[in-house]
């Protein structure tokens, strides 16, 4: 890198620009040094700490920045002994405040990760002690306060007293002896009060003469009566200075004891305001961070000359490196291909000095130890160079150091010589730069180096479009496609004879007629690609469009569903609950009926007809969430089984199997008829497993846990209970109940007596509340 470079590709007007946004002046030299660097790492972190304050401005809007004063000659006079002014110690106490506000402001920053940021405000160590003590003896407009100290306030005060007195006797003179005097009024002359007095009357007033006026009429007259206190007023403002002086060599000395913290608080402010003035100018030229890398890949997409207006640049995409290492760019005059070389250039200049470049989001930026630039007439009258003469000694120059780590920006390459030996030595130039494997942009007028770039893997051709019709450039980079010299359209549009158009394109060979028929289909399809393209994004935004769109109605949908499953889970909850209710009711029912002396048969039959009606059948959507133990499908259910009626919340055991889906389920002393998905499966007892595995009777045996006698005659009785017990006992069930009612009990008394003589029953009970009282007894069978 060097001068030449850096004002050929216009960098120092990005620093000049730059300059502007710092807002002390120690940033401002910091901006002003601001150099490309070639080491990779150190760039990186340059571009991070831009991003940083980037990020910062993003979200908070601003940096706090104000009151940062340059007092680095004061920390070193005050170091060497030197006594600081009070303009000088309230400049430190203003930079004091500023760190302490900045690295509050910091610290509050949780919307963004900024370690850069926090690392730099934690190494700041508020001081504010000496803030306080500079604070208390000055005040903002840098005068000693009188509270400064006891001495200085009272000699202040003996000032005021004798300014006073001396007033006092020279105002009595203005009055009295106005006629004397050019001027009723009180003046100063060497720091003594006096009174214009007109010259023939200067005996009058007598004292000391101190001045005259030009003229000589007036003579500025200290009388002898304000000599005294004048006297007296000079000696207190001697003891004013002296006490001043000592109160400002305290502060110095305080401030010399802190020199070293506040040098590293000017480093830091400096730091962060140079931080700042980069993402500014990036937010000013809507740059993006780049991606460096060290491998000589540059992909920009968007990308715009930071010097050029906003409303008047063109934003091209360039790419070099990846593909191709070499780029041939031409085009007519004024058509931006020196703009595209130093947008090139000067982004690579920004990109290294750690700031953003102005383009698309995604852009790639190279790291070169070399960026050389021969761009422009640089004729020397003095040095009798030609305009080629000075374009081949910048040249030798640059390949003299040329290696792969280097990008080359050439103007005109072989330009102000024979068209055939100029262009032969662009070819031969080029050849030498891609076989170091050098990164390289070069513009040129050549017909012949229209077709280099067909014969080189690593160069690619490229041309500034222009719009024939208008006769006006588009700026536009075309890359890929060689440029075209257009020489005939635009005579044509100007008004030259096509006859003349006609003769001038039998003159030329067939090589230049085929080489500019070639181009001018690579431009048409390069602009039938450009139009599909536009359109393909069209359809790609409208799709994405579509997309997004059935994605929130999709979601309204799933919304819409889950509201209605979830009114329908609370309809279903009603209505259990209703069936809960109901169920209560019956039950009560039917306790308050077995309190009494007698149940008539049809009004258990009633009551069982009310439970069943009670019944209530529905899906649940979360049915696992209300009976967690129901999470399983319920198994096949078989007699005997022991299960939950979930409608009534009562547990019982099946009695048989109605159809496919509904069961008789013994629930007491009452059966119901319960849908399978009203039931919760318990436990299978296992006499009735065993039995399931049993072909005594066969699959299809079926005995009810409960024997109904009432009616029956003594002996018919007794003989039906026998053979039911033999069924129980084969069928597995651990009790039994026999129904024989109250009446006389005769009945009761005959069971009980079989149940004590019967080897298989281990022992009887009368029923309980629940199970028909005395009027059932209940066998265990073992």
């Amino acid at each position: 890198m060097n001068d030449r470079v850096y004002k050929v590709l216009e960098f120092d007007k990005v620093i000049h620009q730059l300059k502007e946004h710092a807002s002390s002046s120690p940033g401002k030299e910091l901006v002003a040094t601001l150099e490309p660097s070639t080491n990779l790492e150190e760039v990186v972190r340059w571009q991070e700490e831009t991003d940083e304050a980037f990020q910062v401005l993003r979200v908070k809007g601003h940096i706090p920045l104000g009151g940062i004063k340059d007092i680095r000659p004061s920390i070193k006079r005050a170091k060497i002994g030197g006594m600081l002014q009070p303009d000088e110690c309230l400049d430190v106490a203003s930079v004091i405040s500023a760190s302490k506000t900045l690295k509050r402001f910091i610290e509050e920053i949780d919307e963004v990760d900024i370690p850069i940021l926090k690392h730099l405000s934690e190494e700041i160590t508020p001081l504010n002690e000496l803030e306080r003590s500079i604070k208390s003896c000055i005040d903002d407009h840098g005068q000693v306060l009188d509270s400064a100290s006891d001495r200085l306030r009272s000699v202040r005060r003996q000032i005021r007293s004798f300014e006073s007195r001396i007033r006092d006797k020279l105002e009595h003179d203005t009055r009295t002896k106005s006629k004397m005097l050019s001027d009723a009024i009180i003046t100063i002359r060497n720091d003594r009060y006096v009174l214009p007095v007109k010259q023939e009357y200067r005996g009058a007033f007598g004292g000391i003469v101190h001045d005259q006026s030009s003229s000589g009429a007036t003579l500025f007259i200290e009388p002898g009566a304000v000599v005294e206190l004048n006297n007296e007023l000079q000696e207190a403002r001697s003891r004013e200075k002296q006490e001043i002086e000592r109160i400002l060599r305290e502060l110095t000395e305080k401030i010399a004891q802190d020199a070293e913290p506040l040098n590293l608080h000017m480093n830091i402010l400096s730091k962060i305001d140079f931080m700042t003035a980069k993402a500014k100018y990036a937010r000013k030229i809507k740059g993006t961070k780049p991606e460096m890398n060290d491998r000589g890949i540059i992909d920009m997409k968007q990308a715009r000359h930071p010097l050029i207006p906003a409303e008047e640049v063109v934003a091209n995409d360039i790419s070099i490196g990846k593909d191709s290492t070499a780029i041939v760019i031409t085009g007519p005059n004024t058509g931006g291909k020196t703009v595209t070389l130093k947008m090139v250039g000067l982004t690579t200049l920004m990109a290294q000095s750690g700031l953003m470049v102005p383009a698309l989001d995604g852009c790639k930026m190279a790291v070169f130890e070399h960026v050389f630039a021969d761009i422009g007439d640089e004729q020397s009258i003095e040095q009798s160079l030609s305009t080629f003469s000075s374009h081949m000694t910048n040249i030798v120059d640059i390949l003299n150091h040329v290696n792969d780590q280097t990008l080359v920006l050439f103007d005109e390459l072989g330009a102000g010589t024979d068209p055939q030996e100029g262009a032969a030595l662009a070819m031969a130039i080029l050849d030498e730069v891609v076989e170091r494997n050098a990164r390289v942009i070069a513009t040129t007028h050549y017909p012949e180096l229209k077709a280099y770039g067909y014969n080189r893997e690593q160069v690619i051709n490229a041309s500034v479009d222009f719009d024939v019709k208008t006769l006006k450039p588009t700026y536009r980079l075309l890359i890929g496609v060689p440029g075209r010299s257009n020489a005939f359209e635009i005579s044509r549009k100007l008004g030259l004879s096509e006859e003349i158009i006609h003769k001038s394109k039998t003159l030329i060979g067939r090589d230049s007629q085929s080489v500019e028929n070639m181009i001018a289909s690579l431009e048409e399809s390069r602009r039938k690609a450009d139009q599909d393209y536009e359109e393909a994004a069209k359809v790609l935004d409208e799709a994405a469009n579509l997309l997004q769109d059935l994605k929130r109605k999709w979601k309204q949908f799933e919304q819409k569903k889950e509201h209605l499953y979830k009114q329908a889970e609370e309809k279903a909850k009603k209505e259990v609950e209703k069936a809960k209710q109901k169920a209560e009711e019956i039950i009560d029912e039917l306790r308050s009926m077995q309190q009494q002396a007698h149940i008539k048969e049809h009004q258990l039959i009633d009551a069982r007809k009310q439970l069943e009606e009670a019944q209530v059948e529905f899906a649940q959507k979360n049915q696992s969430a209300d009976h967690p133990a129901s999470q399983q499908p319920n198994k096949s259910l078989q007699p005997g089984d022991e299960v939950k009626v979930l409608s009534l919340n009562q547990e019982g055991h099946i009695v048989e199997q109605m159809n496919d889906s509904e069961y008789q389920v013994q629930l007491g002393i009452m059966k119901v008829k319960v849908n399978q998905q009203d039931l919760q499966f318990i436990h299978r007892p296992e006499s009735v497993k065993e039995q399931s595995l049993s072909t005594v009777k066969g699959s299809s045996y079926h005995v009810k846990p409960e024997l109904d006698l009432r009616g029956e005659r003594y002996e018919d009785a007794l003989h039906r209970l026998e053979k039911y017990i033999d069924d129980a006992i084969l069928a597995g069930y651990p009790q039994v109940s026999i129904i024989h009612g109250k009446g006389t009990g005769a009945l009761r008394q005959a069971v009980q007596n079989f149940a004590k003589q019967h080897p298989s029953i281990q022992s009887s009970r009368l029923g309980g509340m629940n199970e028909g009282g005395s009027g059932v007894t209940v066998l265990k069978l073992g």
